[in-house]
């Protein structure tokens, strides 16, 4: 497939903010049932929540890019009783107004105590906003992961897999920037989130390297001849059938090498993964908030590579058709 760079800014920006509203929710609770200090700022976490909202409104606008009639963006939702697109385009905006909610409830104090009980957890309505808030944020990350695992003659997305990976990558993504802004606002949380990042990293690196080499394996269940409807074994196509490029040479082609993908494929390995890491773990041993911020960066630059690779990869079926232009 031809990547486009507003889908691609689209699902990692939306990612990071998913996955910094997670962040702030995780320190709450944690917190909320004494297993992190009690003292934080409410502030931090209404900063937090407003840097996550941030993104995933960076990413809503990066989408209209992508639209042919902006105007009509609105239909999109019509179809939510069968279309992942159409669910993802309401639950987007659900996400953005409970992570607003979030914040302003920690911002202005606008909280209350619901109950406690004598071990010392408690639970605070903007912790209800926040359950809520993260229900929102996976359904999020199932309808964008839906969206190409749903697509069934794709093989590279038609997988289980795909959902796992929007979820981790994004995750991770949020939880380095959370790691770096908690080094500014929130020192006592660094090493809680960046041990966090650490594990959410190594997971997400396992799940892609999976997905890698299921997608290296893959048998195509269409040939030359299921495409033209000719059954004879010896088959070789010649030309592409017309003179000039159309809409399913361009759309449905990445125009890239071989050799291209697969340094690609290296690059968003090495810049997603190791590389962060440990710029992440020599910026908490040091309490480095350059290192830190610098880690996020390179962790996202590796992410656009990503997702540029994992819509380059998908080969649909048409391409066995127009193979030669």
């Amino acid at each position: 497939m031809n990547p486009a760079f507003s889908v691609i800014f689209l699902t990692t920006l939306i990612g990071v903010g998913q996955g910094m509203f997670l962040a702030m929710f995780t320190g709450q609770s944690y917190s909320a049932v004494e297993l992190l200090s009690t003292q934080i700022s409410p502030v931090f976490y209404a900063t937090g929540s407003l840097i996550a909202l941030a993104f995933l409104i960076a990413g809503l606008v990066a989408s209209f890019f992508h639209l042919g009639r902006p105007e009509r963006a609105w239909r999109s939702a019509s179809q939510w009783r069968t279309s992942w697109l159409s669910r993802e385009v309401i639950v987007l905006p659900v996400l953005m107004a409970f992570i607003f909610l979030y914040s302003v409830m920690h911002f202005f104090a606008w909280d209350m105590l619901l109950f406690s009980v004598q071990s010392g957890a408690r639970l605070y309505l903007s912790l209800v906003v926040g359950i809520i808030g993260m229900m929102m944020t996976f359904a999020l990350f199932v309808c964008t992961g839906m969206i190409y695992a749903g697509i069934k003659f794709l093989q590279e997305w038609a997988s289980p897999l795909t959902v796992v990976n929007y979820i981790l990558l994004g995750t991770a993504s949020g939880f380095t920037l959370s790691t770096a802004f908690a080094s500014i606002s929130a020192p006592d949380l660094m090493r809680f989130y960046g041990i966090w990042t650490l594990i959410i990293t190594a997971f997400a690196l396992i799940s892609r390297v999976i997905s890698l080499f299921r997608n290296s394996r893959i048998k195509a269940k269409s040939t030359i001849q299921t495409a033209i409807g000719v059954r004879h074994s010896k088959i070789e196509q010649k030309s592409m059938g017309f003179m000039g490029g159309a809409a399913t040479t361009r759309d449905f082609f990445h125009h890239r090498t071989l050799l291209f993908l697969k340094n690609i494929k290296w690059i968003f390995l090495i810049l997603t993964f190791p590389l962060p890491m440990i710029l992440l773990w020599v910026g908490m041993v040091n309490t480095s908030t350059s290192l830190l911020l610098l880690a996020f960066i390179v962790q996202y630059l590796g992410l656009l590579a990503e997702r540029w690779f994992f819509f380059a990869q998908a080969n649909h079926p048409q391409n066995l058709y127009y193979q030669t232009v």
